[in-house]
């Protein structure tokens, strides 16, 4: 789940991006010249307006920014120059929709960077990332803008503006003051210098992690070192050392598909080290690619900046426009769950040490032993064989039940256009997305197979935002992008658990995207612990026994899975959730604790700061966090900055809402899936996340299903 402007996970306006425009005459003879050339100059003719994604090259963006960037300045200009009274027409409307030619650059090239990073790409996000947070403080810190910003303002009149107009003058208003409007003329310079050393400090952070997760190695010499591991998952290891010059030897990069087969099934404790250690030291191996530095800095800066706009630190500041509010609110949700995690990772502790003295072991269980071990404890304790089940989890019969889910609730269908439309990758496919009516919804690409040059982990972006055009609906262009286990020689794309989960996940943020209706970029986006709601949801269906007929079948003979194995896996399907959830609120709570600090000393090690914040909350020594600050990209990146903790926020209401659907005797329940399509993925940001949720559930959420869920309770 990690995230760029315009990932679901990090939704929001164009609004809150720019940069440096040049003069408008420059521009005149930069689109004279682009017209015949920049194929993002003109409309493009493809089915559903899709960008010809293979045409487009780095001096096309660059361009395309720049000519985007000066036409918003100069719509800008006109905003201020307009010698009418202020309306929400001719200047907060006007403001909003600012930025259509840059927003089509950046929605383009955006979702290529992650997801095909290249040396060329990567030098061109460190060239415009400082001019697009230049040009965003250009136009939130101008003073005659936001003086008739202020005025439509302190003037409306609720009765002739309808509620979505009122809360996109709301977020206006309150984005010009959140973004230095009010400061003094030195302190806006300030800002304007925080500003850009901190997106040159996240996409320098990203860019190291990128490489030390596709480009650090672990080397096997021989198979019989490999012993565990599935024939698929040693012929990719192969086939990585093969490509890296190391021919009959295996390989393994930090990549989840690569290394956590390793982790989970191979008995080579020694391999499992040097994996374990790693992936955990990634961004922390005393290269170029260090991110020890640039974290402190990070941090220094974030607090820096929320101490000029008024905040005692850098979490007060962010948490301030989210559900929760303060960061007592945060730490009171993660210390309550704390206690009942420790408490079942230490019970599963037990049963690990009881495994490794079968092999002779009478030594302390150590980090790289815990997936192993666990698994091997959960084998002998319910009889249950992952591996077995996912010779049903075929990654093309797991999407038809990620779509049959959704048809059953949403009435939603799918048409296969791979072959109509452009490819921005040459392993995903394209999708249509009829709504009940029949009328096209969305146009959806899945990406799921890793390669070089792909982020870890898994998430939702888009090239289109849903919008209207002279009251014409524009549908989104959605694209879920993930690391899944590929096909090997012998074997179909056959997936884990988790990997099934997280298509389910990314899935969810499409649906939301698919379905939002909104006419302003400015309610476009949701807040960040929110956000996840319509994505976590989605993951309950993802083993319910109906959905599980639909598409769990056995990659040769095509049976349907066995009742057995499904009750064999129900049976276990919390065991190992002390782990995952210490795991995940240690990361949750070293991002706040980094994020509340008021003072950062220039020594500052994030590190021995990890270690002693965990060490006094009495983290079993076996568990780091999910992700270490060096490679703690949400945090570290953007997007997640203090908001880590949205994962497990968001997990109390989707529990909570799934509970609507179970009352009711049908996981289906049309009624009230419509309210959930009317109440929570329709809106936007129209609506407060709060107010959407009790829209819907008639209620505030409790906690009680979050924690049966985890079978912490």
């Amino acid at each position: 789940m990690n995230k760029k402007v315009i990932t679901i996970a990090c939704a929001a306006s164009l609004l809150t991006l720019g940069c440096k425009a040049p003069d408008v005459v420059e521009t005149n003879s930069i689109v004279k010249e682009m017209a015949h050339t920049n194929p993002l100059s003109v409309k493009s003719t493809n089915k559903h307006g899709i960008e010809s994604f293979d045409k487009i090259t780095i001096d096309d963006y660059r361009d395309a920014m720049t000519v985007g960037m000066a036409k918003q300045k100069e719509r800008v200009q006109a905003i201020v120059d307009n010698k009418e009274k202020p309306t929400f027409k001719n200047t907060i409307a006007a403001l909003d929709q600012s930025g259509e030619e840059l927003d089509r650059a950046e929605m383009t090239f955006s979702p290529i960077s992650s997801s095909n990073s290249t040396a060329e790409t990567r030098a061109f996000e460190a060239e415009i990332s400082p001019l697009l947070s230049s040009h965003n403080d250009d136009i939130y810190m101008n003073q005659e803008l936001f003086r008739k910003v202020k005025q439509v303002y302190d003037e409306v009149d609720s009765t002739k503006m309808n509620k979505e107009e009122l809360k996109v003058l709301d977020n206006i208003y309150k984005r010009f003051k959140r973004n230095g409007a009010e400061l003094s003329d030195s302190d806006k310079e300030k800002l304007r210098q925080l500003n850009q050393e901190i997106s040159a400090l996240q996409i320098k952070f990203s860019q190291n992690l990128l490489h030390e997760t596709n480009n650090t190695f672990v080397v096997a010499d021989s198979k019989e070192d490999l012993e565990g591991l599935s024939d698929g998952d040693i012929e990719r290891a192969s086939q990585m050392a093969e490509q890296q010059g190391q021919i009959g030897k295996f390989m393994f990069n930090m990549q989840r598909a690569s290394c956590n087969p390793v982790l989970q099934y191979c008995k080579n404790r020694e391999l499992r080290r040097k994996v374990y250690e790693a992936y955990c030291n990634r961004g922390n191996q005393n290269n170029e690619y260090d991110n020890k530095a640039i974290s402190a800095q990070l941090v220094r800066l974030r607090l820096e900046r929320a101490r000029l706009m008024g905040f005692n630190d850098c979490a007060s500041q962010i948490l301030d426009t989210r559900m929760a509010k303060t960061p007592k609110a945060v730490y009171d949700l993660l210390d309550q769950i704390w206690t009942p995690a420790v408490k079942v990772a230490n019970e599963e502790l037990a049963d690990i040490r009881e495994e490794m003295k079968k092999d002779g072991l009478t030594c302390e269980p150590e980090g790289w032993d815990y997936m192993f071990y666990n698994e091997r404890a959960r084998k002998a304790k319910f009889n249950f064989d992952e591996e077995k089940l996912s010779e049903y989890l075929e990654i093309n019969n797991v999407l038809k039940g990620v779509f049959y889910t959704a048809n059953k609730l949403y009435g939603l269908t799918f048409k296969d256009v791979t072959a109509e439309l452009p490819a921005y990758e040459k392993t995903a496919n394209a999708w249509e997305v009829y709504d009940k009516d029949s009328t096209l919804l969305a146009v959806f690409y899945s990406d799921y197979y890793p390669r070089d040059g792909k982020g870890a982990g898994a998430w939702c972006t888009s090239f289109r935002s849903q919008s209207y055009e002279k009251n014409k609906r524009i549908e989104p262009v959605v694209v879920n992008v993930c690391s899944m286990t590929p096909p090997s020689d012998d074997k179909p794309a056959l997936q884990s658990i988790d990997n099934v989960t997280t298509m389910f996940h990314e899935f969810g943020h499409a649906l939301h995207a698919f379905m939002r209706d909104v006419h302003y970029n400015s309610v476009g986006g949701v807040e960040r612990d929110f956000v996840e709601l319509p994505s976590q949801i989605n993951e309950h269906w993802a083993f319910e026994p109906e959905v599980l007929a639909v598409y769990a079948k056995h990659y040769k003979t095509g049976k349907d899975l066995p009742k057995e194995l499904l009750d064999k896996y129900n049976a276990c399907s919390k065991y190992g959730q002390g782990f995952a959830t210490v795991e995940y609120l240690a990361a949750s709570l070293v991002d706040m604790d980094l994020h509340v600090l008021t003072e950062v000393p220039e020594d500052f090690d994030v590190m021995k700061f990890e270690e002693k914040k965990l060490a006094e909350r009495g983290i079993p020594r076996q568990i780091q966090p999910r992700y270490r600050v060096t490679n703690f990209k949400h945090t570290m990146g953007g997007g997640y900055t203090a908001g880590y903790y949205s994962y497990i926020w968001a997990e109390v209401l989707d529990c909570d809402a799934f509970e609507a659907f179970k009352e009711t005797g049908d996981i289906f329940n049309p009624e009230v899936a419509a309210r959930f399509r009317k109440y929570v993925l329709t809106p936007g940001g129209i609506d407060d996340g709060m107010t959407m949720y009790r829209n819907f559930r008639g209620a505030d959420p409790k906690i009680d299903g979050l924690l049966r869920n985890r079978g912490l309770k």
